[in-house]
């Protein structure tokens, strides 16, 4: 049986409708025990914050957690050595919700005042991510069709039936950063909801692109 393998590809432009606030909490403390408590009440604190903007506990979700034994280097006789500082736990968080300006602004605000002293970054993404990764399979597949026609054409021989198709099924992160990480800047103050920063961004369209490998039988 003779066959013709053609790669085709899909791109598409989605526009963006959740925002994506990924929050990062540390501490250092001297106990292991302590480091875990208090790991924990900071991330409760951040879920009671996150709850005066509407917010479910549930809604802020871990992306990683860990905690590594740090040291510091000190000079002892002409020789450098280290010490046991304590442990430190570094937390990484998520919230989405469809983006609004006005409530990012206040969300920001409270982050950026709380005594929390969070690392924080803004992206934008897709609700329904499941609906664009099919646009973009079928626009691969449609590509691979219409070039296996031309090549078939071309070369004289009749395209039959699908023998196979190859996708990767890898993992497409639909997500755009117009911000850098946004640091803790003010001195704290106590948060409120009616207390806003004026966000006014509009994030450009997330392009995103995938290949499929069709094979065809030929006569």
């Amino acid at each position: 049986m003779r066959t013709i393998k053609v790669t085709g590809k899909g791109q598409i432009k989605v526009k963006p409708d959740m925002t994506r606030i990924t929050i990062t909490l540390d501490g250092l403390y001297s106990d292991y025990a302590e480091t875990l408590q208090r790991s924990s009440d900071d991330t409760d604190r951040l879920k009671e914050l996150l709850s005066a903007f509407g917010f479910e506990r549930s809604d802020l979700k871990t992306l990683s957690f860990n905690v590594d034994t740090e040291y510091e280097s000190y000079r002892e006789n002409d020789t450098y050595k280290q010490r046991f500082v304590g442990y430190r736990f570094r937390h990484l968080l998520k919230v989405e919700f469809e983006s609004d300006n006005k409530r990012l602004g206040k969300i920001l605000y409270a982050l950026g005042n709380c005594d929390l002293k969070p690392e924080f970054r803004i992206s934008y993404t897709v609700k329904d991510p499941e609906a664009a990764k099919n646009e973009l399979l079928g626009k691969a597949v449609k590509d691979a069709k219409e070039k296996a026609a031309v090549l078939t054409a071309a070369a004289g021989v009749i395209l039959k039936d699908i023998q196979s198709i190859d996708y990767s099924w890898g993992e497409i992160e639909f997500e755009v950063n117009p911000m850098n990480r946004l640091m803790r800047s003010c001195a704290p103050v106590a948060a409120c909801a009616d207390s806003s920063y004026d966000i006014d961004i509009e994030p450009d369209d997330i392009e995103v692109s995938d290949t499929v490998t069709v094979v065809w039988e030929i006569a």
